[in-house]
């Protein structure tokens, strides 16, 4: 993954995992293998592991240690009332940030075409 993917990553990353919590509680290595499953395949499992630890310091989600058939119980995410509204707000700022970035790159379509054309 290149360098801008991975700094754009950090900034979305706690939201994209928050939407996966919203359609189902998971524990850590579950909710890795969903955002791998959803292309993001070069995100590390500590850096999910650690975007969960400050979640759950947030208090945007709840845990639940359910027993594990290997070793010690496994933390469950599921996501609480504060996290469904922090994920609306993600939602919100994304729709937000995608519009004028969108608008950005229509636009510099458009003056480089208006550009070429001049040209000619």
């Amino acid at each position: 993954m290149g360098k801008q993917m991975t700094e754009m990553l950090k900034g979305t990353l706690e939201g994209i995992v928050l939407a996966l919590l919203a359609e189902q509680p998971a524990y850590g290595y579950e909710i890795t293998t969903r955002v791998r499953d959803h292309g993001f395949t070069d995100i590390a499992e500590g850096t999910i592991y650690a975007l969960l630890v400050r979640v759950e310091q947030k208090k945007l989600v709840d845990v639940e240690k359910v027993p594990s058939e290997k070793g010690p119980p496994r933390k469950v995410y599921s996501l609480n009332p504060a996290g469904m509204q922090e994920l609306e707000e993600f939602w919100k700022t994304w729709g937000f940030l995608t519009q004028r970035i969108d608008s950005l790159r229509n636009d510099d379509t458009h003056t480089n075409t208006n550009t070429n054309n001049k040209e000619n």
